[in-house]
């Protein structure tokens, strides 16, 4: 702790900035994870529902914002946590990054055919087996999407540190 006293917004000034994004996990009744194929990330090709947090909005209220615009589906809860994100800032994105995973539930074969997404943002939808992800996703993408289907059956939230943007 400094000994030299800041007023508030001269402290934050000093402290690192992040941006905040949160989302919903959905599998299909087989427990293979659905994800979003997005037209505008090369570096993160495969998402689950979801974005970054408006201004004045909750975690939970972005997510099912979130899912709403992209997939077109309703989803009213309850909010259950499965895990945290974070990255450090680099040379991909100035800011460090804090995501907020939900779980969405188990979705039918008729919800899933169901879904219309925005092509603005999202071209696909897949629904694949965890391993069968492997081949499609970059490692680190990999990596959380495995972290999280391990906290959905452990029933424990988890913590994934190393969504980093690069050096």
């Amino acid at each position: 702790m400094s000994a030299t006293w800041l007023p508030p917004e001269q402290y934050a000034e000093t402290v690192m900035k992040a941006t905040a994004f949160a989302c919903l996990f959905f599998t299909d009744e087989h427990e293979r994870p659905v994800q979003l194929r997005a037209t505008y990330s090369r570096t993160h090709p495969w998402q689950w529902p979801g974005g970054t947090m408006d201004p004045g909005e909750r975690p939970w209220e972005t997510a099912v914002r979130e899912c709403r615009e992209e997939t077109g589906l309703e989803f009213g809860g309850p909010p259950r946590l499965l895990a945290t994100v974070f990255g450090l800032p680099g040379a991909e994105w100035p800011y460090a990054t804090v995501g907020f995973v939900f779980d969405g539930g188990r979705l039918s074969p008729a919800r899933i055919e169901a879904i219309t997404l925005d092509p603005a943002e999202h071209d696909a939808v897949r629904v694949l087996t965890v391993e069968e992800w492997r081949k499609h996703m970059p490692e680190r993408d990999f990596a959380r999407l495995e972290a999280v289907v391990a906290a959905r059956r452990s029933g424990t939230p988890g913590y994934f540190d190393t969504w980093d943007w690069g050096p």
